[in-house]
């Protein structure tokens, strides 16, 4: 299973989903929340993820409705460069972009709600892991990925 994936554990990936806005929406309404700090030496400040979570909420939305759509056809999902979308991060709102993502996420929540059996099991190539997936395998993916990014997250929270 991929690393990120797998941080999931045992969780139910729509609460990871649901718990992950409300997370954000509490970071954003501390006032003391470091935004401009980075997680590590060299890595992204608290802002920068939370504009990759917007950004990263759009790839996602995006692929679940396309591989909705296209289940009964050979799909292959369009990729993006993370770190392309990433260049202008310095120069975005961390609070527009937990706006944007907190808005993105409860429309794919409530996306995923009218999922069928046959659209969670429909599937697409990524072709940036080389590999079939399915629309299951994507939320597990997304909420794996909300874990990861929660965690750089709260590690500025620690003295």
């Amino acid at each position: 299973m991929d690393s990120i994936a797998a941080r999931l554990g045992d969780r139910d990936p729509s609460e990871v989903l649901r718990e992950t806005a409300s997370q954000m929406q509490a970071f954003s309404e501390d006032l003391t929340f470091p935004w401009d700090q980075p997680y590590r030496d060299g890595g992204w400040t608290a802002s920068d993820i939370a504009a990759h979570l917007a950004d990263q909420e759009i790839g996602f939305s995006f692929r679940l409705r396309q591989a909705v759509a296209f289940k009964d056809q050979d799909h292959t999902t369009q990729p993006y460069d993370q770190d392309a979308w990433a260049k202008p991060y310095a120069r975005l709102s961390h609070t527009v972009a937990v706006q944007a993502f907190v808005g993105l996420r409860a429309w794919n929540i409530a996306r995923l709600a009218t999922l069928d059996l046959q659209d969670w099991l429909a599937s697409y190539h990524h072709p940036e892991r080389g590999v079939e997936e399915t629309v299951d395998e994507l939320v597990r993916f997304q909420a794996g990925h909300d874990l990861h990014h929660l965690d750089q997250l709260r590690s500025l929270l620690r003295p």
